[in-house]
């Protein structure tokens, strides 16, 4: 029977305030629905929210944020920047799933906002204005991250990921796409900060342009701004950084240097004249290594090399390609010969003169900037937030940095001396129903986790409530950018402990 518009409000206003009879395996139970209360399923982001605050982090990125609307009904920049923030902390690769948490009546109150907004009102708001003021935004607040740590000896990892798109974006062409061959992308060219997972940059670009030879204008850039003090103390990156254009610019700017070169004819030729040399040095993980001199026909010059060889297992997998299932389809096995010795090589084009075994290591560190690519690709929201523009791209993917590095940072105050990834961290750290109530003008909010690790939860976040409450009182006198180095150096303090200035002495006392 039909209801008249006002009648069928009234009935499921009705419903949600009734009970239900549930019939389950425990037995039967009544389900009441209670659409008022104020409740989060994020209740320990209240720790990470007094983290961002006490060192200054999240006022200053909203207020000095270049968005802006006309329109008087238009959303505050604070609840579009804080809808972003949690979705991007919640996980989330698309804007529809920010509707899985409009509904949260907690968390935008504790970061001054009047409600979490739909998708499409995120979605269009970076759609207008010009894109430097966006870029100055971003790249401050990300140097904010991590200013103070380059003030240290540090390793700068560059390399570029693909990002496969799948409707009509901008830019959006075929280029060099291992996963989705075919497929149209874009281009993530990245620095990281070796060893401590963070990001400094991100340029996106079109497909089509994953060669190192289009990243370089922005790392230069990058590197411009910084003070030479603030210099990295090795340049290092993969085969697409190893050309005669980037190693002539890190020497003409006195950089040292570590890169992979391409096993062109010519390199294989090198590696078939040191072939048989008796003077290969043991270079760790079963490798071997030698160093010689070698000049490409591209190159200006004469340049150190490490040519490194590591022997193959004695039984092989073969595979063969089918053309009718246009993919590659297992062979056999194949057992090498007795006395038949079958060696991997890889050269390295370097300007640092140390041995052998440390180049090699060196270098196989490299691989930490592969981890934090799947970390961003897979476990937060460099897969998606995309839309037609190149701009809202770009924009998307650094605040997803600059939020990564946030979370980052506090995970390792958390827990310390390592860090953690999201998949591990999240539930940890950030999933917790809470409810909130009032009472005699004070507000509490009340978390049940349901980790099988709980009690540790919540001993790690006591202990950074704690450090939060000391940074308050101790660091009081100092200025926030002063305050926040104190932090940064709390932080990475086993990474400092050679440093000549060591963290606050009254945050050590925390420790």
């Amino acid at each position: 029977m039909a209801h008249p518009a006002g009648e069928t409000e009234e009935l499921v206003i009705a419903g949600a305030e009734e009970s239900s009879a549930v019939d389950t395996f425990g037995g039967k139970i009544f389900v009441r629905w209670d659409p008022e209360a104020a409740v989060t399923a994020f209740g320990p982001v209240s720790y990470f929210i007094d983290f961002l605050k006490t060192n200054g982090l999240w006022e200053p990125w909203v207020r000095e944020c270049p968005l802006r609307y006309s329109s008087p009904n238009a959303p505050p920049k604070e609840d579009i920047l804080g809808t972003i923030f949690l979705a991007v902390l919640a996980g989330h690769k698309r804007y529809a799933h920010i509707s899985t948490i409009r509904s949260d009546s907690v968390l935008p109150g504790l970061l001054g906002m009047k409600r979490v907004r739909s998708e499409d009102a995120v979605r269009r708001a970076f759609q207008h204005g010009e894109a430097a003021p966006y870029e100055e935004w971003l790249r401050k607040h990300l140097t904010v991250t991590y200013g103070e740590l380059l003030n240290e000896p540090w390793i700068l990892d560059m390399d570029a990921t693909v990002k496969p798109l799948y409707g009509q974006q901008e830019q959006a062409v075929r280029g060099y796409n291992p996963t989705k061959p075919g497929r149209p992308s874009h281009v993530y060219h990245c620095y990281f900060l070796a060893a401590l997972r963070v990001v400094l940059e991100v340029e996106v670009q079109p497909g089509n342009q994953t060669a190192s030879q289009y990243a370089q204008p922005g790392l230069w850039a990058w590197l411009d701004r910084q003070a030479r003090p603030h210099w990295p103390r090795l340049l290092r990156g993969d085969v697409s950084w190893g050309t005669e254009r980037m190693l002539q610019e890190a020497e003409q700017r006195q950089l040292p240097y570590l890169f992979k070169l391409r096993q062109s004819p010519n390199v294989k030729k090198h590696i078939a004249r040191i072939a048989n040399q008796r003077d290969w040095q043991a270079a760790g993980g079963g490798w071997q290594g030698v160093t010689s001199q070698l000049q490409l026909s591209g190159w200006s010059r004469a340049r150190r090399v490490v040519v490194l060889r590591r022997l193959v297992r004695d039984t092989l997998a073969v595979t063969s390609s089918d053309p009718s299932a246009k993919q590659t389809v297992f062979a056999g096995m194949v057992e090498l010969k007795q006395g038949c010795e079958l060696y991997e090589y890889a050269v390295l084009v370097t300007s640092l003169s140390e041995e052998v075994l440390s180049l090699a290591q060196l270098y196989r560190d490299r691989a930490e900037a592969e981890n934090i690519f799947d970390e961003l690709k897979n476990q937060w929201g460099w897969t998606g937030f995309t839309t037609h523009d190149l701009q809202r791209c770009q924009i998307l993917a650094r605040i997803n940095g600059l939020i990564y590095n946030w979370w980052s940072l506090y995970t390792r105050l958390a827990i310390p001396n390592r860090h953690t990834e999201a998949t591990t961290s999240r539930p940890l750290l950030l999933q917790g129903v809470a409810r909130q109530t009032q009472h005699a003008n004070q507000a509490t909010l009340t978390i049940t986790s349901l980790h099988a690790h709980a009690p540790k939860v919540r001993q790690a976040l006591a202990g950074v409530n704690q450090f939060l409450q000391r940074v308050r009182q101790t660091a009081e006198q100092l200025p926030q950018t002063d305050r926040w180095r104190a932090v940064l150096r709390f932080i990475f303090r086993d990474w400092l402990q050679n440093s000549a200035a060591p963290p606050h002495p009254g945050l050590l006392a925390t420790g």
